[in-house]
Parts: C-alpha cells; sequence; structure tokens
C-alpha cells in the first residue's frame, strides 16, 4: 500500500472526531492533545484486532 494512502486514511480517521474536524483549539498544545488521544483510540482499536498468542 503505498504511503500516500496511509496518511490519508489516518487523517481521514481523525477527522471522524468531532472536536478534530474544525480547529476550535485557542492553543496549538490543546488540539495536539486531541491528536494524540485520537491516535491512541485508533491504535488501541487496530491492536485489539489481534489476539495474544
Amino acid at each position: 500500500m503505498p504511503k500516500r494512502w496511509i496518511v490519508e486514511r489516518t487523517v481521514a480517521w481523525l477527522g471522524i472526531n468531532r472536536r478534530l474536524a474544525k480547529d476550535f483549539e485557542r492553543f496549538s498544545a490543546t488540539n495536539l492533545a486531541f491528536i494524540r488521544t485520537a491516535m491512541i483510540k485508533i491504535m488501541t482499536i487496530s491492536l485489539a484486532r489481534y489476539p495474544i498468542s
């Protein structure tokens, strides 16, 4: 899978979160915290698909 598609898919997943759909935050640190939280959620869901053996 080309890297561009991976990046576009990840950005689309971030856009699902309402807080990240538009830039409402005054400070960039707050926006970065919401991005990190959304990425933790995305990675947790993707890792939960594979059982630990």
